[in-house]
């Protein structure tokens, strides 16, 4: 769009100027690797060409990108080449602006544009499961997916019976166990396990028992280290008076071995008598995977260290199909929770990442054995969890408009395109 303007008989600084003013940026993560920088020579390698394109000195459009221009051994970033040539930038979720707010202060050039947010969202046609989408037709009315974003359309919730939303959550349940069982063999096969390895998850599962999921990246900062950070205590939650099934999904980054060594260690406790048929990886976390991972999981595990987590957005997922969330409160989160729609681990970032792994490790295990179990298993005299139902209402009620695509699009219309 420069190169446009410069042709048009703009100066580079006019050039600039115009374009900027028609172009948002959204940043997407405080992690350094999605924040990334390159040298001159790599850039220039590449994209010399645009120097001579533009009329411009080549340091000129390498000091861009650099978080003080005039330092020119610095090497070149993204985000800040992004961020001044752009007339707004927002974060993805309240917690994440305030975290981008507080990395990018130092930034000459931008200072005069603060950082806002939208939070992420999720398009709910493609997430909600025909079954529960049914459900909602039926007590929402015809086409009530247009009207997704207004809170008061989800009060309809509270008419669906326990009996109604008792089946529809058992039978996503029962989808992802025969799921779950067929992905299982492939990839017990594929690693070239022992064959009663292999054979025990034909019948790994049970469609009654509750169950609870970890599906993303396998990234260090999302913390999977946590479900086995006390092997003993992990184990002691797999107790057979009030069983639970903890199905993970995901793939560490070739060159992330901190990550790949978390994976190892899961994998370690797989002969463990209490986890097997419990206790399932599933390697590959695609789209084939996820629609019914996120729709048929009870409960949706985010562990990350805050404030890593911009946002996420697969415990959204799984809300829309009434799976109930456990996360730190870091990213969405952080602005969902409200003490009865799901349950919380403390956000606050320390430092000690030791001390804070431990004090989280705890909280989990402490969670999922006093409030979680008990919840899902006291049933009332018609044999429904009548507690954990009223939970789901409200997390459906509460999330539902918030954090589809429909509610997201109109902020970013309202908040960021706009051009008033």
């Amino acid at each position: 769009r420069v190169r446009q303007n410069r042709e048009r008989g703009l100066s580079f600084a006019e050039a600039r100027e115009l374009a900027t003013a028609g172009s948002v940026f959204t940043t997407h993560t405080p992690v350094p690797a999605g924040n990334e920088t390159y040298g001159a020579d790599e850039i220039l390698a590449v994209l010399g060409h645009l120097a001579d394109e533009l009329q411009v000195d080549s340091d000129a459009l390498l000091a861009l990108g650099r978080l003080h221009p005039d330092a020119a051994d610095e090497p070149s970033g993204l985000t800040p080449l992004a961020m001044r040539a752009a007339r707004s930038t927002n974060a993805v979720s309240a917690r994440h602006g305030e975290v981008a707010r507080d990395m990018w202060r130092d930034l000459p050039g931008v200072d005069s544009v603060p950082i806002t947010h939208v939070t992420n969202a999720v398009h709910l046609p493609t997430w909600m499961a025909p079954p529960m989408r049914a459900l909602l037709t039926r007590h929402l009315g015809a086409g009530w997916e247009r009207r997704a974003g207004d809170p008061a359309l989800w009060e309809g919730i509270d008419a669906i019976s326990d009996e109604e939303l008792f089946a529809v959550r058992r039978e996503l349940r029962g989808r992802l166990v025969d799921m779950v069982r067929r992905e299982a063999v492939v990839d017990r096969l594929a690693r070239g396990e022992a064959i009663d390895f292999v054979q025990s998850a034909a019948s790994a599962f049970d469609p009654e028992h509750l169950t609870i999921g970890f599906a993303r990246r396998l990234a260090t900062y999302k913390r999977l280290n946590l479900l086995v950070h006390d092997a003993a205590q992990a184990l002691s939650l797999l107790e057979p008076e009030r069983p639970i099934q903890l199905v993970i999904a995901g793939k560490a980054h070739p060159l992330d071995d901190e990550a790949k060594g978390i994976a190892q260690r899961m994998f370690a406790l797989k002969r463990e008598p209490a986890a097997r048929g419990r206790v399932v990886f599933i390697e590959d976390y695609d789209l084939r995977v996820a629609n019914t991972l996120v729709a048929g999981c009870d409960v949706w595990l985010n562990l990350p260290r805050p404030p890593l987590e911009a946002s996420g957005t697969s415990g959204m997922k799984a809300a829309l199909n009434g799976a109930l969330n456990l996360s730190v409160l870091d990213g969405w989160w952080a602005e969902a929770y409200d003490g009865v729609n799901g349950w919380a681990i403390d956000g606050t970032a320390d430092p000690d990442e030791s001390a804070k792994d431990e004090r989280d490790a705890r909280a989990l295990y402490d969670l999922v054995q006093q409030q979680v179990k008990p919840e899902f298993y006291a049933t009332d005299p018609g044999g429904l969890p009548s507690a954990w139902l009223h939970r789901v209402r409200a997390s459906l009620r509460t999330l539902g408009p918030r954090f589809c695509a429909t509610r997201m699009l109109a902020d970013y219309a309202d908040q960021i395109w706009t051009t008033r």
